[in-house]
């Protein structure tokens, strides 16, 4: 295949492909979120984790895992700087093959801290969005869920 024609299917892959547009998007509302949650000294990730934690506590860090849609291995990383920082405790779960997470006080107290600025982030691009765009896109992205995990 000559030069041309590669560089017409890399530019083709790179205009058209879906995980590249939705990872684009999830890497610039993520750095919007982060700016935004600088002065809380959490980072968005840090927040959905300890969030999604909460509500789900105690939880497995398998089942964590599964609700936030990420593998164990990124997730065990994240948890570690978490425990570091005294927002959370793994501690052996009723299998002594798990661990399971609870979101500590000072966790807590973060959260507290990050929730307000994390609110100001969420009204201006729901904002900007309108609730039908944004229910449209809910759907969409739980559709694209869907289609990833019917394999």
């Amino acid at each position: 295949m000559d030069r041309r024609k590669r560089a017409e299917k890399a530019r083709i892959a790179f205009t058209t492909c879906a995980c590249h547009h939705i990872r684009k998007a999830s890497r610039a509302l993520t750095q919007f979120y982060d700016e935004k949650l600088r002065p809380s000294g959490l980072r968005v990730t840090q927040f959905n984790i300890l969030g999604a934690a909460l509500a789900l506590e105690p939880v497995t860090i398998s089942r964590l895992a599964e609700a936030i849609v990420t593998d164990r291995t990124t997730l065990t990383r994240n948890l570690r700087l978490l425990e570091k920082h005294g927002l959370i405790r793994l501690t052996a779960g009723k299998d002594r093959r798990q661990r399971e997470i609870t979101v500590t006080a000072d966790g807590r107290r973060a959260l507290a801290k990050a929730y307000p600025l994390w609110r100001e982030a969420q009204v201006h691009i729901l904002s900007a969005l309108g609730p039908k765009r944004w229910q449209r896109l809910l759907g969409e992205l739980s559709t694209l869920v869907s289609l990833t995990r019917q394999e």
